[in-house]
């Protein structure tokens, strides 16, 4: 017998202002909220058959932000389901006016990287289906088939 978890069930992000930061995130991501507790924390999640993928912990305002490299998380990465979905979250993104800090081709996924408020990292992507990944280890290795505009697409695996 082998044990492994089954997946990642949620983030748990420190943010200043949870209500703020539930706005954000229903607003950009369009997260359902669980449950709310206030001046303590807000339970959000995508997928509604979760109790929540993402905590948002209120610290108040003076909570220090994140600090340049600094140990510990990078970014919270959020799976779209089609590419039609990633164009249409990075279009609301730009809407929206969300700082866009990168596109990044990973080979078998597109990512779009942006901050939220309290400077908690995010990306939204699409990956490939399973069946269409290069054979072999070096699954991030090419070029990803498809663009979201004619802006350039960096090359960086994540």
């Amino acid at each position: 017998m082998t044990y492994k978890p089954k997946y990642l069930g949620h983030v748990n992000l420190y943010v200043r202002d949870a209500e703020r930061s539930e706005k954000f995130y229903a607003d950009v991501l369009g997260l359902h909220t669980y449950e709310r507790r206030p001046g303590q924390a807000v339970f959000m999640s995508a997928d509604l058959e979760q109790a929540h993928e993402i905590a948002l912990m209120h610290l108040g305002p003076d909570a220090r932000g994140r600090e340049e490299n600094q140990v510990g998380l990078n970014h919270v990465a959020w799976r779209m389901d089609t590419f039609e979905d990633l164009k249409e979250l990075y279009k609301r993104l730009k809407e929206k006016e969300v700082k866009i800090e990168k596109i990044s081709d990973h080979g078998i996924s597109l990512g779009v990287y942006f901050r939220d408020p309290d400077g908690n990292g995010n990306e939204v992507y699409y990956e490939i289906p399973r069946e269409q990944w290069p054979a072999g280890d070096r699954v991030f290795m090419g070029k990803f088939p498809m663009s979201l505009e004619e802006e350039p697409v960096e090359a960086k695996a994540t």
